[in-house]
């Protein structure tokens, strides 16, 4: 008669230290590489919000002869506004169905008139201060595409 013996077959402790030693190494090299990917999607998606609010502001110009003040911001966009001087055609729904935030978590700024155009359409970036190096504006568009 012949006695079966149960021999539990398992990994050491040396190959499962292995195996995460080699998943760290994965991890290191492929971790920054999305980092920089979602900081460039950040920055095109700013880019095409500011593209897509210009030309809602463009159409607000020809049905109303001028852009919507400092005061009215990019709100006029959205509610016909009752800061003068009060548009004198605003289509129902508005020209935009609301207004987007840049992927920083900010509101994009309108100033009328503009420091570095005729109008600046901007978003602060991703320090949330204005007038720093890294605002992403209607002005510098091409740096960003």
């Amino acid at each position: 008669m012949k006695v079966k013996h149960n021999i539990v077959k398992g990994f050491t402790l040396l190959e499962v230290m292995v195996v995460i030693v080699i998943l760290g190494i994965l991890g290191a090299m492929v971790v920054p590489n999305l980092m920089g990917n979602l900081d460039t999607a950040k920055i095109k998606t700013t880019v095409s919000d500011i593209s897509s609010i210009e030309q809602q502001l463009k159409l607000y110009k020809m049905a109303n002869y001028n852009y919507p003040t400092t005061e009215q911001g990019l709100e006029a966009l959205v509610e016909e506004t009752d800061i003068e001087p009060l548009p004198r055609r605003f289509p129902e729904g508005g020209y935009l169905p609301r207004l987007p935030m840049d992927p920083w978590g900010n509101e994009y700024l309108l100033l009328n008139p503009g420091e570095n155009s005729n109008i600046d359409i901007f978003s602060v970036g991703p320090d949330g201060e204005a007038g720093t190096e890294d605002d992403i504006g209607n002005w510098n568009l091409e740096e960003f595409r």
